[in-house]
């Protein structure tokens, strides 16, 4: 990585966010089986149709302990994985905590098939509407779980381990990860290429899966596909510099800034097809508009949809604990 680039100002990463299916459906795999932390409901504000935007992750939501979807089945837009987009998420877990998570899945009813890539032990499997997920054994992971869920601590999910990206080709990928992204490649297993950003760790890999034979998947948001992944930079003024610096070298399809509520973000079509998103988090973030003890326990929607806020519950759902 050449840190003398705007592309060193990518951290770690910051959250996924996924297209699901139905709402309570999602809300119950993620809190109730994998046990995280309910840390925002919103609603999802890009398009005329409400949709939630649900965030899980750690006590106090930090960055790369998130996961956040948009429950889609009530739209009636489905996605289709495939190359070109983010194919799975593995999630961080305790190196003895294998058993533990294959017997819970297990018990919950997933298939769970135990792998082994880039000397690490994967336990791979599916959220309910299709999307990849695995939990991937890691010795040292320092980040703080969700410590008041289901899943007792010393057993829980820590964060965003790495995400899979599929593509047909790898070579102009890796050099927007080396020039555009400061990334560094660090290893390699079969068709499997791994980079990683910032400080490198357990939530800040990044590993690239070549399939020249496999048909695009899907870059709408529509349920079953990884919509995007969400990476960490430090401040306005360092996402301000990487957006000019992608697009002086190039990279012009790169968004304006986006407020979404709880931090700052632009969005890129990397050449891979996959979405990333450089994110600023805002301070206070998610305790902005609801006190730390009850973050998660209410849907908090912006001021002018107040009014309207029952008549949109009335199409999306209520969730229920």
């Amino acid at each position: 990585m050449n840190e003398t680039t705007p592309g060193s100002h990518v951290l770690r990463h910051h959250h996924i966010t996924i297209a699901t299916g139905g709402a309570q459906e999602d809300y119950d795999f993620h809190t109730k089986i994998l046990g995280m932390k309910s840390v925002k409901k919103t609603l999802f504000y890009d398009g005329k149709v409400p949709i939630y935007h649900l965030y899980y992750g750690n006590d106090a939501g930090e960055e790369s302990s998130l996961v956040t979807t948009f429950p889609m089945r009530h739209t009636g837009v489905r996605g289709r994985k495939g190359s070109g987009q983010v194919s799975y998420v593995a999630l961080s877990i305790p190196t003895g905590a294998v058993e533990f998570w294959h017997k819970r899945l297990t018990d919950h009813g997933f298939r769970v098939e135990q792998t082994e890539r880039f000397g690490e032990t994967y336990l791979d499997f599916e959220h309910p509407c299709g999307v990849n997920y695995t939990l991937v054994a890691v010795a040292e992971d320092p980040r703080t779980p969700h410590t008041q869920g289901p899943v007792p601590v010393d057993m829980m999910i820590r964060g965003t381990h790495s995400i899979g990206v599929s593509l047909r080709d790898a070579e102009f990928m890796e050099e927007f990860m080396h020039v555009g992204w400061g990334g560094t490649r660090v290893s390699d297993d079969r068709n499997l290429i791994r980079y990683t950003v910032g400080k490198g760790g357990s939530g800040a890999l990044v590993d690239f899966v070549v399939e020249p034979e496999r048909k695009p998947g899907t870059w709408t948001v529509g349920e079953g596909a990884i919509h995007h992944m969400a990476f960490e930079v430090g401040s306005h003024e360092k996402q301000n510099e990487l957006k000019l610096f992608l697009e002086a070298i190039g990279y012009t399809d790169v968004s304006d800034v986006k407020d979404r509520g709880y931090f700052d973000s632009i969005y890129i079509r990397t050449p891979s097809g996959a979405m990333f998103e450089a994110t600023v988090s805002h301070n206070p973030g998610f305790t902005c508009d609801e006190p730390f003890q009850n973050l998660g326990m209410n849907v908090m929607v912006s001021p002018n949809i107040e009014q309207n806020k029952q008549e949109l519950m009335s199409q999306i759902g209520f969730l229920k604990d």
